[in-house]
């Protein structure tokens, strides 16, 4: 489906385990549901973590010509998520092994709210809800 590495920013990979359809616009569940098909079908490709607009912000309504216009929280998000998983921007890794990191590390309702306390889904996120 995608000819070169998928780029995704480090927050996204919790909403990507969170996600269950819900989003800014159908264009941007539309891309967002396609993304989180291709990674559960593909475990073993690699992807490359980043802290910028990434291929799930494409159809994302506060991209604004590659930028967040909610930069300043999502940004926390990457850097705390990073920080957390020592793990850098740019840093090319397996799709499983990025998730078996993420959930080897972050255990706890309180390990999920210091990386996504600030996010506007949370209370729809299956990815949290499983910590309640």
């Amino acid at each position: 489906m995608y000819n070169e590495i998928l780029n995704i920013r480090a927050h996204h990979l919790l909403c990507i385990q969170g996600f269950q359809g819900y989003g800014y616009s159908g264009e941007f569940v539309e891309n967002m549901g396609k993304i989180v098909k291709y990674i559960k079908e593909n475990p073993k490709e690699k992807i490359r973590i980043v802290e910028y607009c990434d291929n799930i912000c494409l159809s994302c309504k506060n991209n604004i010509s590659d930028m967040c216009k909610n930069c300043e929280s999502v940004d926390n998000m990457d850097k705390r998520l990073l920080d957390k998983l020592k793990l850098t921007s740019e840093q090319v890794v397996n799709i499983e092994e990025a998730f078996n990191l993420v959930n080897d590390k972050l255990k706890s309702l309180q390990d999920a709210y210091e990386i996504c306390g600030e996010c506007s889904w949370s209370e729809k996120c299956l990815w949290i809800s499983k910590f309640h």
